[in-house]
């Protein structure tokens, strides 16, 4: 059962008898005083009103020893359901359970409206670090996990999340993935992650999947579910330590630029749009036109090709992927034109 329902129907529970006995109360009040006293319908609903509000004006038309006792039995029963009501309140209150169904609520809405955000599986330590990395990007996401009480992090960091399994469409869809740029697929297990990919591939053929494998063996099965990248964070720690070990300052300037770091320059991919102002120029003819300031590391063609060495002469096709390199202002001007 999905938490946030499950949450939202213990509190509705809570307050079903309460909700229950404000309505059977005046009817019960009015019947019984047509019938014992056989005054009309408002008459009877007037004295039960009154009664019950303790308000105190008086007998609408004098009471029967009869109507007396039930007079009565109304007030005690009016007593009863407000020290029980009172009662209930104070225990959703103190509990937490209305704050907690408050927030489930603000949550789903935010959910709806998110656009254009990140949907990370599994929060272990790849998933929170790929969650810190988005946070520098500055790019919205939400975390969905089985885990109550890794869920339980997550809400009070004030992050958005959807417990449950990633592999169940519903969830999925509860955390957008209509409307998300992206998925990381980093559950505790690459079986985990291959049904996760599976379930993602299928609500969303377009949409860019990255998943995380522990097992070389696991990387053709990721990429057949639907993956795009697959990463082995044993092979690229192995990696990376070696290269720090024998080209530090390398290692370091690509931090830099790839984390916008401390430098003033930035490396990241620009996609030229079909549409795109860029499209058809060399390289050349756009830094005449002062439409292109950064330098250009590489170019991957529309086909898949990789062009290590791009030349000033050098055509400008649609749908290719630069790799450049430049200041962040420099990098969003080229990135509106690519666009437009």
């Amino acid at each position: 059962m999905n938490p946030k329902k499950s949450t939202t129907r213990k509190a509705f529970q809570q307050l079903l008898p309460i909700l229950v006995a404000l309505v059977v109360m005046p009817a019960v009040g009015t019947l019984g005083y047509r019938l014992i006293e056989g005054w009309s319908f408002l008459d009877s609903l007037y004295m039960t009103i009154i009664t019950l509000s303790t308000t105190g004006y008086g007998e609408v038309h004098p009471l029967s020893a009869a109507g007396r006792v039930f007079t009565m039995g109304l007030i005690v029963m009016g007593m009863l359901v407000l020290a029980y009501a009172l009662s209930q309140a104070a225990e959703i209150l103190f509990s937490g359970e209305w704050r907690v169904h408050w927030q489930n609520q603000r949550q789903t809405r935010m959910l709806k409206k998110l656009t254009g955000h990140v949907i990370v599986c599994g929060y272990g330590r790849v998933g929170r670090n790929v969650i810190n990395d988005l946070l520098e990007e500055k790019l919205p996401f939400v975390v969905i996990d089985p885990n109550a009480e890794k869920i339980a992090a997550v809400q009070e960091a004030g992050y958005l999340c959807v417990q449950g399994d990633a592999a169940h469409e519903s969830n999925l869809r509860a955390a957008g993935i209509e409307r998300a740029r992206g998925l990381v697929a980093a559950a505790k297990s690459d079986a985990d992650n291959v049904f996760i990919v599976l379930t993602a591939r299928s609500l969303r053929q377009d949409l860019s999947i990255v998943a995380r494998a522990d097992y070389e063996e696991s990387e053709p099965k990721l990429r057949r579910a639907g993956a795009n990248r697959v990463i082995l964070p044993y092979h690229i720690t192995g990696r990376r330590m070696v290269t720090m070990l024998l080209r530090p300052d390398v290692a370091d300037f690509l931090d830099e630029v790839s984390h916008a770091g401390g430098l003033e320059l930035v490396l990241d991919q620009v996609k030229i749009g079909a549409r795109s102002v860029l499209a058809g120029k060399t390289i050349a003819a756009a830094r005449e036109a002062r439409q292109m300031d950064v330098t250009v590391l590489a170019c991957k063609s529309a086909s898949g090709q990789t062009n290590t060495r791009p030349g000033s002469d050098m055509v400008l096709e649609a749908e290719s992927q630069l790799i450049v390199l430049g200041t962040i202002e420099e990098i969003q001007s080229l990135g509106r034109l690519a666009r437009e």
